[in-house]
């Protein structure tokens, strides 16, 4: 048994965990090869062995990789040099290597003979399409792509966090079903992705989770700039941030709207401009930007008539 310590709110040797998956629908259990130990692939190794697929090799081009990470997935391990006879162990096959060298990797291993006819290869990249696999087409496989819609800090918060996330699936015609079963018993929601828009679901996804950290990062410079260390500004801000994410989950994102513009007070988005333009005007592009997008939100919401609208956009095209 592997001993890894998780929240005490999800019981992952058993209970509620064990049980979503034994609900799940139940995909013939082939030998699983993980081709890079990274949070994502180690992550997924561990789940697809609670769910009782066998992991026969995990691969890395970090010996320090291997070494602490094995203990979630177990399987043989692997280095870099021996990617090919670690896929070929297995009858279905994960590259999660970084995006950049998934399609170097599975040509190399199309080169070495690592896979079959009848293989299953699936990559994890949110961007990327099916094309990354070409090679293991080629050599006979069936390929797919399973991207968890989520943001894995390290691997034990990337086992909790893909319960109930979604997955964006692109899947060759004969592994679509299968996919879906797959997220389903890794604890996941399955969701259908056109691939031709595949980069678009990705952005929004970038969007949510990067840009979030971003915005709020700035936030946080802010407050510094005021003369509060790190701790005291998120003491300061996070009650507003953490408030607002609730009432985004509860109402929607154009009810959860409130605010300056919300209520069309233009003089305060004056002050706004001027001092950011005084004090911090590397910041003062992405207070328009984020203003004149927040205008179309108030529209929608239908607190802010047209005419204050207006006059609120020609002040942040100014400022920006």
């Amino acid at each position: 048994m592997i001993s890894v310590t998780f929240s005490p709110s999800v019981d992952y040797e058993g209970g509620f965990f064990e049980g979503y998956l034994m609900s799940a629908t139940t995909n013939h259990k082939e030998n699983v090869a993980i081709i890079g130990l990274g949070r994502a692939g180690t992550a997924i190794g561990y789940l697809l062995r609670q769910a009782g697929y066998p992991i026969v090799a995990v691969a890395s081009r970090s010996h320090a990789s291997l070494q602490d990470r094995i203990r979630y997935t177990g399987g043989r391990a692997f280095t870099a040099d021996a990617y090919a006879e670690a896929a070929s162990l297995a009858t279905c096959i994960f590259i999660t290597t970084p995006d950049d060298s998934i399609a170097p990797v599975c040509r190399e291993i199309a080169q070495k003979g690592g896979f079959k006819p009848g293989d299953k290869v699936i990559h994890m990249s949110g961007a990327g399409g099916l094309d990354l696999l070409e090679p293991a087409r080629k050599a006979g496989a069936m390929v797919a792509c399973i991207h968890p819609i989520q943001s894995f800090a390290d691997v034990e918060g990337a086992i909790r966090n893909i319960l109930l996330s979604t997955f964006g699936i692109v899947a060759d015609e004969g592994l679509r079903c299968w996919s879906a079963g797959l997220v389903r018993e890794l604890g996941g929601i399955p969701f259908e992705v056109p691939e031709a828009i595949k980069p678009l679901y990705h952005a929004a996804a970038c969007m949510a989770s990067n840009y979030l950290a971003t915005l709020i990062h700035t936030v946080e410079e802010i407050y510094l700039s005021l003369g509060l260390n790190r701790d005291e500004a998120m003491r300061t801000f996070w009650p507003l941030v953490s408030g607002t994410l609730k009432n985004i989950e509860t109402s929607g994102s154009i009810q959860a709207l409130t605010g300056p513009i919300s209520r069309g007070d233009a003089g305060t988005i004056e002050q706004h401009i001027r001092v950011f333009r005084e004090k911090l005007p590397a910041y003062l592009p992405v207070y328009c930007a984020m203003g004149l997008l927040t205008v179309d939100l108030a529209m929608k919401k239908r607190t802010l008539p047209p005419e204050r609208a207006e006059i609120i956009k020609k002040i942040l095209k100014g400022g920006g």
